[in-house]
């Protein structure tokens, strides 16, 4: 049973691609409004715990409820529906898309779900604000440097108001300074939200922005709360 107040938990997640086991009964707990930092070394299962987490990549058993709901008893139109509306993501790279503005890049997502442009690019623009990027509006990925790539990425990742926000390894192309920004903006905006953060990280400065580490290890993960 999911204990009252959570938001999204997964338990027994078992995945393999053919020979190599990449989660091997991991477990996890998020609640409304918490940041949660996944942590472990390269090749532990986090990234794959996180692509699970979000209903990306379907898991050879286990279980995983969002919102008492269950992800793996979905459709995949409906998996695809809740990534559109209700999460939201920021990868390493920030994968903006490069023939589209930031402006554009940030409104996609709304413009996606039927938003009209105006109105999109209205909230766009609050959101780059927010994370000190909208006099950046009018230029491309390419023409920005990363850690202000990364902040539209952040700023897109939110301008849905999803309730679950997946970053995995948001600070990892960039240098300590720009990535103590980035972390610092996607943290209090997320939390002036109410929004959840499933943070995906193998350093522990950028850990330290949440409020719980998971450590994965050998697909097998434990909740540091709990370790003395």
């Amino acid at each position: 049973m999911t204990p009252s107040g959570t938001l999204l938990s997964a338990t027994g997640l078992r995945k393999a691609y053919g020979t190599t086991t990449a989660l091997d009964g991991a477990e996890f707990s998020i609640h409304a409004g918490e940041v949660v930092a996944v942590m472990g070394p390269s090749g532990s299962g986090k990234s794959t715990l996180l692509h699970c987490l979000a209903g990306i990549v379907t898991p050879d058993s286990g279980t995983i409820t969002y919102a008492g709901r269950r992800l793996s008893a979905m459709k995949d139109a409906e998996r695809s529906a809740l990534r559109r509306s209700e999460f939201g993501f920021v990868f390493q790279f920030g994968q903006l898309v490069p023939e589209l503005t930031c402006l554009e890049n940030v409104a996609l997502p709304l413009r996606l779900t039927g938003v009209k442009r105006k109105e999109a690019e209205r909230t766009a623009l609050g959101w780059m604000e927010r994370l000190r990027v909208d006099d950046l509006g009018r230029k491309r990925p390419g023409e920005v440097s990363g850690g202000q790539g990364q902040r539209v990425a952040v700023a897109r990742a939110l301008v849905t108001s999803p309730r679950l926000v997946f970053a995995d390894e948001p600070t990892g192309a960039l240098d300590s300074l720009n990535g103590e920004l980035v972390m610092r903006l996607l943290t209090e905006a997320a939390r002036s939200t109410g929004a959840a953060v499933v943070l995906v990280t193998h350093e522990t400065r950028v850990a330290a922005y949440s409020d719980r580490e998971i450590v994965v290890r050998d697909g097998r993960s434990r909740d540091m709360e709990w370790i003395a």
